[in-house]
């Protein structure tokens, strides 16, 4: 699993240099602006609207389909693989005539703070946004088929295509139309399935006509995925609220989050993706195959992994968050109040990524266990924890006061999960667990502070972007050559996996 996630990481490194250049691109042409607003607002409705049926669809699929190939054989389980696409497909149709005939109410609901003229190129981008979940539907299964072949790599490259397209359409826009943006969005989503259809036939599969509702399978995931929609529609009325009250807020203030939001989950989708993206189709093995032992222990080794690199990542994001904003963003329509606004938001924000990642580990060895009530209630009350305290620490904190009450739910129900995990399957190591923790926290503190004052040295002679660039090249060296002294068991295993795969690649 480290050699696979290690591979993953680097992959995911490159896709994600090319989203982040498409949130530099859209910051540079329309800074924190109405425009810019109406768009993300755009992009964000079809994800939340068929965003929770996919997430639910992708969750209860893998497990499905391993217990069908073991039970039935491979041709069952792609049988499987095709009625749940065509009925996808067809839920899909039935939630874009819905978002086209009440386009104008359903933006209202996500952004009541937008007056006339956003409002309405809200709703212009919206229409064509909604396109987009035909290719949504079909994306999450053919990712979790292409995992469960073993094929992690195609689907953590689907990302490059989508955002060289939309860098594209950004910079067409400026030039042409700003429906562009729009256009270029779909055609962005839909490359991701180009690029997979190849893959998807390499791996025997071929597309069939199959329609059965009575087929048991098809009711089997729609019995795990029903709770999952509800738990991840809980969470996706969390970013409603987000971004519903920030459009109150200020101008600009839904992009603020958004770009910081970008930065944060720029960590995330680098470490945190890359180990859960393997570790599911693991774990949902072994539970199936009554592999308990071996089950904790994928799961404490992930714990740990994802500890070893987001701790750190979040201590230099908070100590860096005003330089890092300014060298990624700071050019073109991203004004001063813009900078401000962001690098507000990533501190705040950067506290919870921690609790992000550990989540989405937790989650997966529930979703294993195709035990969903756990997940819903602990989403409901993350959702009531976050719109509590985005109300309050809004009134004085504003757009900083939406990202902490973001990280402090997350924390918070990460907590639970953990709880609620090793009182149903034992214990997990919690005290070597929390002294490998503490050491990482301890080694990530003195990382920072070295890094702080070699940027404050290296400012007074060079310029910013390069000094930032080198205090965390120096940050990083000395995080690992400390670490190296720790002997954190699982930290040592992903810190020699990480020696091969570099001696491999140079």
């Amino acid at each position: 699993m480290k050699k696979a996630s290690l591979l993953l990481m680097i992959i995911t490194i490159v896709s994600n240099i090319f989203g982040f250049g498409r949130e530099m691109i859209l910051a540079y042409f329309y800074g924190t602006s109405s425009v810019s607003d109406a768009y993300l607002i755009a992009i964000t409705i079809p994800t939340v609207i068929f965003g929770f049926i996919s997430s639910g669809i992708a969750v209860g699929y893998i497990p499905i389909y391993s217990k069908i190939v073991q039970d039935n054989g491979e041709f069952e389980a792609n049988r499987f693989t095709n009625n749940l696409i065509n009925m996808t497909i067809i839920i899909c149709t039935v939630f874009i005539v819905f978002g086209l005939l009440f386009t104008d109410q359903i933006v209202k609901i996500f952004a009541w703070g937008f007056e006339a003229q956003t409002l309405c190129l809200t709703v212009q981008f919206t229409k064509l946004s909604l396109l987009t979940i035909y290719f949504i539907g079909v994306i999450s299964i053919f990712s979790g088929y292409l995992q469960i072949k073993g094929n992690y790599v195609i689907p953590a490259l689907i990302g490059v295509p989508l955002n060289v397209i939309i860098i594209l359409s950004i910079v067409l826009s400026t030039m042409t139309n700003i429906v562009v943006l729009s256009v270029g969005f779909v055609i962005a989503t839909a490359s991701q399935i180009l690029l997979m259809v190849p893959y998807m036939r390499k791996n025997r599969y071929k597309h069939k006509l199959i329609f059965d509702v009575k087929d048991k399978h098809i009711i089997n995931i729609a019995y795990i995925t029903l709770p999952v929609i509800i738990g991840v529609s809980v969470n996706q009325i969390n970013v409603l609220v987000d971004r519903t009250i920030a459009s109150q807020i200020a101008v600009g203030g839904i992009s603020a989050l958004n770009y910081a939001n970008k930065l944060n989950g720029f960590v995330e989708g680098i470490f945190i993706f890359s180990i859960t993206i393997v570790l599911y189709p693991i774990i949902a093995k072994m539970f199936a195959e009554n592999d308990l032992l071996g089950f904790k222990h994928s799961i404490s080794k992930a714990i740990i992994g994802i500890s070893l690199l987001v701790i750190p990542a979040a201590v230099g994001s908070m100590l860096f968050s005003v330089p890092i904003v300014t060298v990624l963003f700071g050019r073109g329509a991203f004004e001063a109040s813009a900078i401000s606004m962001t690098s507000y938001a990533l501190f705040f924000y950067s506290i919870g990524m921690i609790g992000f990642g550990l989540r989405d580990v937790l989650l997966r060895a529930f979703y294993s266990m195709q035990d969903i009530t756990t997940p819903i209630k602990n989403a409901i009350i993350g959702l009531i924890l976050n719109i509590i305290l985005n109300i309050i620490l809004s009134k004085y904190m504003g757009i900083g006061g939406l990202a902490l009450a973001t990280s402090i739910a997350a924390i918070t129900t990460t907590g639970l999960l953990f709880i609620s995990l090793q009182k149903k399957i034992g214990p997990l190591g919690m005290k070597q667990m929390s002294i490998s923790f503490l050491k990482i926290v301890f080694t990530s503190l003195i990382m920072g502070l070295i890094a702080k004052l070699s940027f404050f040295y290296l400012t007074s002679t060079i310029s910013q972007s390069l000094s930032l660039l080198i205090a965390i090249v120096i940050g990083i060296v000395v995080y690992f050559t400390i670490i190296n002294f720790m002997k954190i068991e699982d930290a040592d295993e992903i810190i020699n996996a990480m020696k091969d795969k570099l001696g491999q690649i140079l």
